[in-house]
C-alpha cells in the first residue's frame, strides 16, 4: 500500500477537538475504502490540515473524506520517506 498525504485549506479556527472529531470520523469507515488514517495535523491560524494515510489509491482516500464531509484539496503520494 502507498503512503498519502492530504491537504484541506479553508479551516481557520479548527479546534483540537474538531481535529479529533474529523479524524475519528474518518477512522470509523476507513476499513471500507482499505485506508488506514495515521495522523492529522492543524494549523487553525492558516487554517491548513494535513492527513498522512496508508492506502490502494488517491481515490480511495477522497472517497473518505467526502463521505465524512470534509473532501481534500489536495492528495499527494509520498513514495519516499527518511
Amino acid at each position: 500500500m502507498a503512503k498519502f498525504m492530504d491537504v484541506h485549506h479553508n479551516m481557520k479556527g479548527i479546534t483540537r477537538e474538531q481535529l479529533i472529531e474529523a479524524h475519528q470520523n474518518d477512522l470509523a469507515i476507513e476499513a471500507d475504502e482499505r485506508v488506514h488514517f495515521e495522523a492529522a495535523w492543524a494549523d487553525p491560524e492558516s487554517g491548513v490540515v494535513y492527513c498522512l494515510s496508508e492506502a490502494p489509491s488517491a481515490e480511495a482516500v477522497q472517497r473518505i473524506h467526502e463521505r465524512t464531509g470534509h473532501r481534500a484539496d489536495e492528495v499527494h503520494p509520498v513514495p519516499l520517506r527518511v
